[in-house]
């Protein structure tokens, strides 16, 4: 196995849940947000409790920034367990 730079994974980590929750943040724009997350809801067998707030911009600039903050720093962590966990003599 080789090693992998920590840098790269937390910042592929760092997009997709940007991404994420960047999709999500448009669908409470455009007023889906609901019906999808009762769906989630319904799939799991849950009675939906929870009601979607209005579009605030500065919520969503927040929520898309703290998890790409969470994304980057979990990512990182996986990156130097792996390099940890690799052999170091290039064995398997």
């Amino acid at each position: 196995m080789k090693a992998i730079r920590p840098t790269t994974v937390g910042l592929v980590f760092a997009a997709f849940l940007a991404i994420w929750h960047t999709l999500w943040s448009l669908l409470v724009a455009v007023g889906a947000a609901q019906a999808v997350i009762d769906f989630i809801f319904r799939l799991h067998m849950i009675t939906p409790p929870y009601r979607i707030a209005p579009f605030d911009l500065g919520t969503a600039a927040a929520l898309v920034l703290v998890t790409a903050c969470i994304g980057y720093i979990g990512g990182w962590a996986a990156g130097a367990i792996w390099n940890w966990f690799i052999p170091r003599d290039g064995k398997v």
